[in-house]
């Protein structure tokens, strides 16, 4: 058996591969054995191997020396492993780019070498291409650099499943994940797909995550597998229903082919499935080497990107063998068929727009049951005010305000179906909130106040609203947080680095949702650039998370202080016009949520600009 590689340059390469069971020799074993080498005739061929003497710190010698020729080409055994020469290649099995502790410098212009074992003849195979585990192959253009015993590799797997809760099944695939030592840094969006092939079985969830591990590409398969079998996989029909599918879909730089595992599989560039997660992972920007290199792997010259405009892109989202959904609790919801109604309930003395209204229990309950007949979707309950410079009460003062008329809200027929959102940048609150049935934890600091927020959330499994703000309700509006270069790229970059902290605590960008934050930290201009930009928030988002900047978008400009302003309005309950001007101006721009005080005029409006958009043949999000 051998172990070779090849790379898509006409550069041959060197492979190295340990023997760990044989005894430990010199350097200068090494170089004696490499330079008795008088049989090569390559003036490309090393004459000493002194410079790798490191190797000894690595690998365990063979127990002898040997130099061969035969059909198969030249064999030199340096005391450590043997390198055969070919002068033609054996079959490609991987190849790989990545940095290790080891390397060869050598320049090898089309030689090809493998390894071969001592121990039996050297005109048979020594190492079946899985094998090649246990290490990591390099070929770079000239100078050649080969590569060995690489630390940490970036990997995507993709997630499927449709069998049982399969969110839950995503969830435990993650937690797994993570214990067998796979640091996930970036997660897709999530998308309810139509079966296909087998198609007398349910809808498909599928995802794709980003992550680091120090694990081989086939010991981090066998891992995979494992946790599939854990979450009851068992063999049945090709194609067929399962718990958790997890295939890897990169590793690092590498190019694999074997009996057990091909990277990139052959047909992941014609599965929209598998393409739209692969993307959300990416941004238009490519952010590192691994990725340049999963981009040269695609069948267009454009990368990736290009491989899924061709396939159709985000034409095919929305369509019944695609949907991007978002989790919430057990059930997955389409965010992007239409604009969705969040209903303001204040239970503050203090709110610049209905404050001291809604203290009473009796009077919050009314209120809800108001708002659900008037066309609410969500109930956004919010117990401390954020009003500029509002003062912040205790935890204990928050929850002893909200608590009450979340359980009687919770408790409400008219809930069934509805969303409950808790307004909230205190962990502690949340917590409580969540434990007594929130949906959603909405905070306008997106976790800038609160080192915990992240987390709480990470652990509850909760969607997580995060909200644009510079500083606090006392100092949003000073003077320092008040300066923008481009306001939508500079939001769009500030709260881009919240949601990343988010995702990196645990929050799986499948649970984010995203506020500019109308009203928050900016000026008369800056709301109005934000509200009628919304896309080119999106598209810096994007630069660097396709996944995020699908992520939904909601809007609050209702009532807010800079529509008086314009429209000559001091009193906040006389805003309902300018209102709902803002809020078309948002939904015609891609906003999948309108938070709002005036639930009933909005919600028409709301309806109004889905079916212009629905005339456009457009989607959001």
């Amino acid at each position: 058996m051998y172990g070779s590689v090849r790379s898509d340059s006409d550069t041959g390469v060197l492979v190295c591969i340990a023997f760990p069971s044989v005894s430990r020799h010199s350097s200068a074993h090494l170089k004696g054995t490499a330079e008795s080498d008088a049989n090569t005739n390559d003036p490309h061929f090393p004459s000493s191997i002194s410079d790798c003497s490191s190797l000894q710190s690595i690998f365990n010698p063979l127990s002898s020396r040997m130099l061969m020729m035969g059909k198969l080409g030249t064999m030199i055994h340096t005391g450590r492993f043997l390198l055969r020469r070919f002068s033609e290649p054996p079959p490609a099995v991987a190849m790989a780019v990545t940095p290790s502790r080891v390397s060869f410098h050598r320049y090898y212009s089309s030689k090809f070498i493998s390894l071969v074992s001592p121990h039996v003849s050297p005109f048979s195979s020594l190492f079946r291409p899985q094998a090649l585990s246990s290490s990591a192959f390099s070929s770079l253009s000239t100078p050649t650099r080969v590569q060995v015993d690489s630390t940490e590799h970036e990997v995507v797997i993709a997630l499927g499943s449709n069998i049982g809760n399969r969110m839950n099944n995503f969830r435990e695939a993650l937690r797994l994940m993570k214990l067998y030592g796979i640091c996930l840094t970036r997660h897709s969006c999530l998308y309810e797909t139509a079966p296909v092939l087998v198609t007398d079985q349910p809808r498909f969830l599928n995802a794709a995550v980003r992550g680091v591990t120090k694990l081989p590409p086939h010991e981090l398969l066998t891992v995979l597998k494992t946790i599939e079998r854990d979450m009851g996989r068992t063999d049945g029909i090709r194609y067929g229903p399962r718990p958790l599918d997890l295939d890897i879909l990169f590793y690092g730089k590498m190019r694999i082919a074997s009996d057990k595992l091909i990277i990139p599989h052959e047909r992941l560039w014609e599965r929209p499935f598998v393409l739209a997660p692969l993307v959300d992972l990416l941004g238009t920007a490519v952010d590192n080497d691994a990725v340049a290199h999963w981009h040269s792997l695609a069948l267009h010259p454009g990368g990736i990107h290009q491989s899924w405009e061709r396939l159709g892109g985000e034409s095919l989202v929305g369509q019944d063998g695609v949907q991007r959904v978002l989790p919430i609790g057990d059930k997955l919801w389409d965010f992007t068929s239409r604009t969705h109604v969040m209903g303001i309930l204040n239970l503050t003395p203090d709110s610049f727009s209905d404050g001291g209204q809604f203290q009473s229990l009796e009077n919050a309950v009314s209120r809800v049951r108001e708002m659900i007949s008037q066309g609410a979707d969500i109930i956004d309950i919010g117990a401390q005010s954020t009003r500029p410079m509002a003062t912040r009460i205790s935890s204990q003062e928050e929850l002893e305000r909200l608590l009450p008329v979340l359980e009687a809200v919770r408790g409400l027929p008219e809930m069934e179906g509805k969303l409950i959102s808790i307004d909230t940048f205190n962990s502690e609150v949340a917590s409580e909130a969540i434990s007594n049935g929130a949906d959603i934890l909405n905070d306008v600091s997106a976790g800038a106040l609160d080192s915990n927020m992240h987390k709480v959330v990470a652990e509850s499994g909760v969607p997580y609203m995060a909200m644009h703000m510079r500083g606090d309700p006392c100092t949003m509006q000073s003077e320092e947080n008040l300066q923008y270069g481009d306001v939508c790229k500079d939001v769009a970059s500030e709260l881009y680095t919240r949601v990343r902290d988010a995702e990196i605590s645990g929050i799986p960008a499948w649970r984010v949702m995203i506020d500019p934050g109308i009203g928050f930290s900016k000026r008369v201009e800056h709301n109005l650039d934000v509200i009628t930009d919304l896309p080119k928030i999106r598209e810096e988002m994007a630069k660097r998370s396709i996944g995020v900047s699908h992520a939904p978008v909601l809007i609050g400009p209702s009532r807010k202080r800079f529509l008086g302003d314009i429209c000559g309005r001091p009193e906040a309950a006389d805003r309902d016009a300018a209102t709902v001007a803002s809020v078309t101006a948002g939904i015609l721009g891609g906003a999948n949520i309108i938070r709002v005080h005036n639930v009933k005029d909005n919600a028409d409006a709301a309806k109004v600009c889905d079916a212009m958009l629905r005339r456009r043949g457009r989607s959001k999000g």
